[in-house]
């Protein structure tokens, strides 16, 4: 796929292909970005910040980040505009400039689609504990499909709800092996002394 050039939405989170993402939003910049992709259906990409902060100066964005697509909107009791967005597809960051409105565009182009690989059955414990985990957030995940046979989708549910430290969560996005990255989130989930 040829390079395309997407508007950015810097966060202190990392979003995997098919991953809910709500947000409220409130900056003009997102704002304005928010609302050309609901007029025109284009994705944002999203990226973990690499340095600054959410709010203010445009931060510098890690290069490898996930497109998302805009999926309902609403609006929330303190007046804000709320969004959930979906994770689409990996992408690597070519180029990148800041407007002056602050919003980050940037040059991006798509990794490769992963396969679908079976969860192993030595890893059926994650896909039960994550469907425990998805319980207490059904919200999140209304409308959508439960993959919980596909080891990459299961792999990237448990990085998006645990607490694992943003940079393993990034090199966890930066895998393109699904197996790779569920045997990397069970050895997280041991050292956080989770009990499968």
């Amino acid at each position: 796929m040829s390079p395309r050039t997407v508007a950015l939405f810097p966060l202190n989170t990392v979003l995997f292909p098919e991953g809910p993402l709500p947000l409220r939003i409130f900056e003009p910049r997102y704002l304005e970005l928010v609302s050309h992709c609901m007029r025109t259906g284009d994705c944002f990409g999203v990226c973990l910040i690499e340095s600054g902060k959410e709010v203010g100066e445009a931060p510098k964005p890690h290069e490898v980040g996930t497109l998302a697509r805009i999926v309902d909107w609403h609006r929330l009791p303190d007046g804000l505009l709320g969004i959930t967005a979906l994770g689409e597809t990996r992408f690597r960051i070519v180029a990148h400039r800041v407007l002056p409105s602050q919003l980050v565009e940037a040059e991006v182009e798509a990794l490769p689609a992963e396969t679908t690989v079976p969860l192993p059955d030595d890893f059926i414990p994650l896909a039960d504990f994550l469907r425990q985990l998805i319980k207490h957030v059904p919200h999140l995940f209304e409308g959508q499909t439960l993959k919980y046979g596909d080891a990459g989708w299961v792999a990237g549910r448990l990085t998006e709800l645990l607490p694992f430290p943003l940079d393993h969560k990034q090199a966890l996005l930066e895998l393109d092996d699904p197996l790779r990255r569920l045997e990397r989130v069970r050895a997280l989930m041991g050292a956080m002394n989770v009990r499968l």
